[in-house]
């Protein structure tokens, strides 16, 4: 049952309204001025809806929703008053009143309002919820340096418009940072649309992202909206773009820089706003320099790069990922929790995963279903993984020492270059765009003037 908080100081209104909103399957809860509705909402009280009037002693309504809407954004407020006006009605709303209503009250009207507030904020509520569970839904798991680091600055630039380029191995997780950077962005609510572009044939990709006019080509049937369009408003991750050709990447430019494009065989041109976050596995410098990727197309993507560690760089990480992935999948299976046993951890997370966090996640799905008992041991994983995972083991260790030593000369230079990464990548003999992912990957720390 939702209740209403009345705050009039007036008792006779006070106690009409309530006798009406009960009658009506509402609670009630009274105040009789400003700074004692204050007091009810700092006390923890439990209410949907504040019903408040304008003109009271002391604190006024204006001023009483000013700090209602500060101290609690999501709680809905209708006021009311019998001296309105129409530069009183403006400042209510701007302030974040759901509506103004004049007294005398229409009693059809103040309900109508209340139920239209209350549905509204249910809404809102519903619509958070569901952003929260997207968010936890696509995590991004790990709490290695570089994994922290890049939750930071998914944090950062998600809220912004910037585009975004993504780097990694294949399976290390680009899908789930471009969604993550969607979720917690401003268009979280419009569409996500994905676009696998090394999927699609190089005669459909135009069709594909621009969509088509009936008739503009064999099998063209009739008008297709394409990628760009259904992601208005919304967010469009071009999912391995070094694959685009050159001729599509002109027009995929154009939209970056003008915001328009025509169907193929149209002469209608469309205006779009669309967020673009691009992923790769290729080394976009290198198609550049071999004449396979614009330069103007790579400096407009990279606004705000990310790199996504392969999962042998953050082994670390591994036994939350294969502890999760295998809760996971023994509760859609609707199997018994299964656990994973010290030495099949061990030789898990020696293993080097060229297909990292997918094959990892493939792997962990199929022991879940095909090992009968309780526990995930040494002699179920497959012969193969045993192995190779017992020589990295032996491995490893050379493999860490040369990571420190790389990191801790790293530092040394950047701290001689005065943490100028251009400077210093100049004078080890690097690519800077190479030293600033060696950077995130190590977890260093670049102070900030």
């Amino acid at each position: 049952m939702k209740r209403i908080l009345i705050v009039d100081d007036e008792e006779s209104i006070r106690r009409s309204l309530a006798g009406i909103l009960e009658d009506e399957g509402f609670e009630t809860d009274e105040a009789s001025d400003g700074e004692k509705a204050l007091e009810r909402t700092r006390e923890g009280a439990d209410v949907d809806l504040v019903l408040l009037d304008i003109a009271m002693p002391g604190r006024d309504g204006i001023e009483v929703l000013g700090e209602l809407r500060e101290r609690w954004p999501t709680l809905p407020v209708v006021m009311m008053s019998g001296h309105g006006n129409i530069e009183t009605a403006v400042r209510a709303t701007q302030l974040g009143a759901f509506d103004f209503i004049e007294k005398p009250l229409s009693i059809e009207k103040l309900l109508l309002t209340l139920r239209h507030a209350l549905e509204q904020a249910g809404l809102e509520a519903e619509n958070r919820r569901l952003r929260a569970e997207s968010i936890r839904a696509n995590q991004i798991l790990g709490e290695c340096e570089a994994m922290k680091s890049l939750k930071e600055q998914i944090a950062v630039a998600a809220p912004t418009n910037g585009w975004v380029l993504i780097t990694g191995e294949n399976g290390t997780g680009k899908e789930m940072v471009a969604k993550q950077i969607h979720v917690q962005s401003k268009r979280a609510d419009q569409p996500f649309v994905e676009v696998n572009c090394a999927a699609i044939p190089e005669e459909l990709i135009e069709s594909e992202l621009f969509g088509h006019e009936k008739g503009s080509f064999t099998g063209a049937i009739s008008q297709k909206q394409g990628k760009f369009e259904l992601a208005d408003e919304g967010t469009i991750f071009l999912d391995e773009i070094a694959d685009m050709s050159l001729r599509t990447q002109a027009k995929v430019l154009r939209i970056l820089q003008e915001h328009k494009f025509e169907r193929v065989g149209g002469t209608e041109t469309m205006e779009v706003d669309v967020r673009v976050i691009a992923a790769t596995n290729k080394s976009l410098e290198k198609e550049i320099q071999e004449g396979n990727f614009r330069e103007d197309l790579y400096y407009r993507l990279a606004v705000i790069p990310f790199h996504v560690p392969p999962l042998r760089e953050r082994r670390e990480d591994i036994p939350i990922l294969a502890n999760e992935f295998a809760r996971e999948f023994c509760a859609d299976s609707g199997a018994k929790p299964k656990s994973i046993t010290p030495r099949a951890m061990k030789a898990i997370q020696a293993y080097a995963w060229p297909g990292n966090v997918r094959e990892l996640r493939n792997l962990i799905e199929r022991l879940v279903l095909m090992t009968p008992g309780p526990k995930i041991r040494l002699e179920d994983l497959p012969e193969d993984l045993r192995s190779q995972g017992s020589r990295d083991a032996e491995a490893h260790s050379l493999d860490e020492a040369r990571k420190s030593f790389e990191k801790e000369f790293l530092t040394d230079r950047l701290r001689a270059h005065g943490w100028n990464i251009s400077r210093t990548a100049e004078a080890i003999g690097i690519a800077r765009e190479s030293l600033s992912r060696k950077i995130r990957s190590f977890g260093i720390k670049v102070p900030r003037d």
